[in-house]
């Protein structure tokens, strides 16, 4: 890869450009905003810039190298020696810059972030390789590839007894329900801003997600498997439960932190994440011991000086210093409690750690497998890792639920833990037993607590079963679902998303099984008559779901059309 001109090179570096969102920018808008004198002149230039077959190459290339190199690359004509435009490269991508970069004489340097994040929605659309659809194709897959990266989320951990946050029984649905705190969103419960304000909340609730009673699940010991057979170049979870870890996994990385340790948001000291772990368990705020000396002394050095100026100056003058010191007061500790002490999970507001940029950065030139195992990818970063690794290698997606703002080769629906343990069978690989044994809560407090609090039988928490090898059998679509497959037990019926699963194949909304006839044979018979439902066909849904879109449909990569008057 050739190097940036220097002027460019510390604005395009990989922590500059993984952690953006794309959704901050609405192209359609700009579009719809222009005055027709404008855009003709806009639609004029891009039709005298790029030609398409340059566009389809700068496409691939930005696909298959990712954005850091394509805009290293791209930027510097070696050829030349000069510099390219990127007004010239959005206009022939169709894409219209805001209104403040929309002048012709616009420097690359000021249109470069933009460009970041106009280029970032179109490494979204990624194209599903249609080489791959079957099982066979995963199993094959998983048994050639070298360098395989695993994407986890907490569906991995669901069945350790771990509430998972998105679904309809996850931890945002339960908070929700229980109506015990007055959010505008549940999400608020992981916002940074909220946190600090009333820390309580979280505290209340974390005991739920803390990671000291659990023993990892079949997957976490999987993807420990594959570490030890010398093919997973690298774990990024999701999770914030260490049990990766805990099953042994070295090459992991904790994309959004962990209870491991813990730090004060004022002084940022950092402690060993099992010296809150009793707050945790009794539901207590834990604050920072420095923090709250350094305070305390504070405190009293004002205390010594407002009773001098009370004596020197009058009470009407000590009020109105009163007041400044409590002004004051709330600049220094934030609005709230002083020190206070927070897990090191990232939460909403607050940028992931640089080393999930590096080490993306260098994974993506030597992966040759992706596997996407129990997340809904709603949550960025993180949920970007598909897009910019390269579009040409495979990726395998097992969750229970389908998704549909992005396009794996394969899907593979049902428990996670059942379907790793079904392509272990196929691989002839055995997941180790867990070696982890559960423990009770540490008691080890520099504070009052009350030992009754902590509830020992949540220690051991039950664990769904996965299906045997033996015990199930693949679902599997027809034609454009062709690439979805379901596990489930023998005979069981699935209806997921308005599609029914059953007897290796995805019927028709409307059409019944076998088994639906006999079951529902008596109930017939007491009926005049039966609706006759007439099936509708199964296809691909293309939306945008929570801000993503759809690969093909809505597609940027056009150039810009003229609009007819009056529309």
């Amino acid at each position: 890869m050739s190097s940036p001109v220097p002027a460019l090179a510390p604005e395009i570096t990989p922590a500059e450009t993984y952690q953006i969102d794309s959704d901050d920018y609405d192209s359609d808008q700009e579009r719809d905003d222009l005055e027709d004198d404008e855009y003709d002149n806009l639609v004029e230039e891009a039709e005298n810039g790029y030609n398409d077959e340059e566009m389809k190459r700068y496409t691939e290339q930005l696909k298959e190298h990712g954005l850091v190199n394509f805009l290293r690359d791209y930027l510097f004509d070696r050829d030349s020696g000069n510099m390219r435009s990127l007004r010239k490269l959005l206009l022939g991508f169709g894409i219209i810059p805001p209104i403040q970069f929309r002048n012709p004489s616009t420097p690359n340097i000021h249109l470069l972030p933009f460009t970041k994040i106009a280029l970032s929605r179109i490494l979204r659309r990624r194209t599903r390789l249609e080489q791959y659809s079957s099982i066979e194709d995963a199993v094959k897959l998983i048994k050639t590839s070298k360098k395989i990266i695993i994407l986890s989320g907490a569906g991995i951990s669901t069945s350790c007894g771990i509430p998972d946050f998105r679904s309809s029984t996850g931890l945002y649905a339960n908070l929700q329900n229980e109506g015990k705190f007055d959010l505008d969103d549940p999400q608020q419960m992981f916002d940074i801003s909220y946190f600090r304000e009333k820390p309580e909340v979280f505290y209340s609730f974390a005991k739920q997600i803390y990671p000291s009673n659990f023993i990892p699940s079949p997957c976490h010991r999987w993807i420990k498997l594959l570490e030890d057979k010398g093919v997973l170049l690298r774990n990024y979870t999701q999770n914030i439960d260490t049990l990766e870890s805990l099953a042994g996994v070295q090459n992991v990385l904790q994309c959004h932190g962990s209870f491991k340790t813990a730090s004060c948001l004022r002084c940022k000291t950092r402690v060993p994440g099992q010296n809150i772990e009793p707050y945790i368990m009794s539901q207590q705020v834990p604050y920072c011991g420095i923090c709250k000396a350094k305070r305390a002394e504070e405190m009293e050095l004002q205390k010594k000086i407002k009773e001098s100026l009370k004596k020197s100056k009058g009470k009407a003058k000590a009020s109105w210093d009163d007041q400044d010191d409590s002004e004051e007061e709330e600049r220094e500790w934030g609005g709230g409690e002083p020190g206070i002490i927070k897990p090191d999970i990232t939460f909403f507001g607050q940028a992931l750690d640089s080393e999930f940029d590096e080490c993306l950065f260098k994974d993506r030139e030597e992966v040759d497998l992706l596997i996407v195992i129990g997340t809904s990818l709603k949550v960025a970063p993180v949920s970007e890792v598909l897009t910019h690794i390269p579009h040409s290698v495979p990726q395998i997606y097992i969750n229970l639920t389908p998704v549909h703002h992005v396009h794996p080769d394969i899907c593979l629906l049902g428990d996670a833990d059942s379907i790793v343990t079904y392509l272990s069978d196929r691989l002839g690989w055995n997941i180790p037993l867990p070696t982890a044994v559960p423990k009770p809560p540490s008691l080890d407090l520099n504070s009052k607590i009350n030992e009754s609090v902590i509830d020992n039988k949540d220690a051991v928490r039950l664990r769904r079963i996965p299906i045997l090898p033996d015990e199930g059998h693949w679902l599997t679509g027809q034609d454009d679902t062709a690439h979805i497959h379901r596990y489930v037990k023998k005979s069981e019926n699935v209806e997921t998303d308005g599609i029914l699963l059953n007897n290796n194949r995805i019927l028709e909304k409307g059409e019944r099984s076998d088994d639906d006839d006999l079951n529902i044979q008596k109930e017939e018979e007491e009926k005049d008559s039966t609706p006759n439902i007439k099936p509708i066909k199964v296809v691909e849904i293309e939306k945008i779901d929570d801000g993503y879109l759809s690969d093909e449909s809505n597609n940027t990569e056009e150039r810009p059309f003229k609009r007819k008057k009056g529309l």
